[in-house]
């Protein structure tokens, strides 16, 4: 499911909270997005038609519903970003920000974990 950026800043407020109205997501987000309530109910609008949110009368206003997961929302993002930028391979995406020094102490410590685990057969599932 392919959702655009404003759609996910919505996303992070119904993910965190579990469920939201649109005044509630206008005000954890509208005056730091630069957004009028009327965007914030497009934007619910438009993840309620993509099946990402469902709708739930609560008296004259309604209550929204993350459908979509974030974890499957990250896998998809990260999958076509790799795929976009470096042919589905994540050693190229690794040397790039480690090349433009992106790559900070605490990030290549976890990476050697992560390989750790890999070569012993763990998973961090």
């Amino acid at each position: 499911m392919q959702i655009s950026e404003a759609e996910s800043r919505v996303m992070s407020v119904l993910w965190e909270s579990g469920a939201a109205t649109a005044d509630e997501v206008f005000q954890a987000i509208g005056a730091q997005e630069g957004w009028q309530e009327p965007t914030v109910k497009t934007l619910l609008n438009r993840l309620l038609g993509k099946g990402a949110v469902r709708a739930e009368a609560e008296g004259r206003r309604y209550r929204y519903h993350p459908l979509l997961k974030r974890e499957d929302w990250v896998l998809e993002e990260s999958q076509g970003l790799l795929g976009r930028l470096f042919n589905g391979r994540v050693a190229p995406m690794v040397a790039y920000f480690s090349k433009h020094g992106q790559l900070s102490g605490r990030d290549v410590a976890e990476l050697k974990r992560l390989i750790d685990q890999l070569e012993s057969g763990e998973r961090d599932d």
